[in-house]
């Protein structure tokens, strides 16, 4: 089975899908990050398709950033100048041809992932 990366984002202060959040996708090779994808999260904060499709997966190190700050200031969950989040990032390895789905729970002072379904 071809590997493929999937993505969401959930608002955990407010209980819902974060819409509207600019994702980046990176392929890390040594200390060089390649850009190899953008999206940005649906009403059901996911992305309308993988992120990384089948035809263009690779196994690999490689890193999402989120673009958070502007949706968390968007959305009235924060008024700190600066941030206290704006972009994250989150860096992982694929090491085999499989689904892998790297979710976000944000809130406006901490975030968490896992390596979901």
């Amino acid at each position: 089975m071809p590997g493929y990366l999937t993505t969401h984002v959930l608002d955990t202060a407010r209980g819902c899908p974060a819409a509207g959040i600019k994702i980046t996708l990176y392929r890390i090779d040594g200390d060089t990050r390649h850009r190899i994808a953008k999206a940005v999260t649906n009403a059901d904060g996911r992305t309308d398709g993988p992120i990384l499709p089948e035809v263009e997966f690779q196994t690999g190190t490689y890193e999402l950033v989120f673009c958070a700050g502007v949706y968390l200031h968007g959305a009235g969950l924060t008024e700190d100048d600066p941030l206290f989040l704006d972009e994250i990032p989150i860096r992982f390895g694929m090491a085999e041809d499989d689904h892998y789905h790297v979710p976000l729970l944000l809130s406006p002072y901490g975030y968490s992932t896992y390596r979901g379904s």
